[in-house]
């Protein structure tokens, strides 16, 4: 993390906090835990194609699925995520 470039925004009903990486620093980031000590922190996904495949594969087979089960799950795809909004296609 660069911390000059990260920052922290407060309101009365929400809090933001920017992250920026490292320049040497690669890829996307799959998760991150918040809390408030460290012997309690929650772990939460980012938002990505294969976290949502990852989800979606758990809910619609949550035990060990057959192959024929596994082909026949939708086709997911994340097209655009922003702060307002997501869009998802399903085939």
């Amino acid at each position: 993390l660069v911390s000059p470039e990260s920052s922290v925004s407060i309101s009365a009903h929400n809090a933001v906090v920017g992250l920026a990486k490292a320049p040497g620093s690669t890829g996307l980031w799959d998760k991150f835990s918040f809390g408030l000590d460290p012997s309690a922190l929650q772990e939460r996904l980012f938002v990505s194609e294969e976290n949502v495949d990852g989800f979606l594969g758990t809910a619609f087979c949550p035990s060990p699925c057959s192959q024929s089960a596994l082909e026949s799950q939708p086709l997911i795809e994340v097209l655009d995520v922003t702060e307002d909004r997501i869009q998802i296609r399903v085939e």
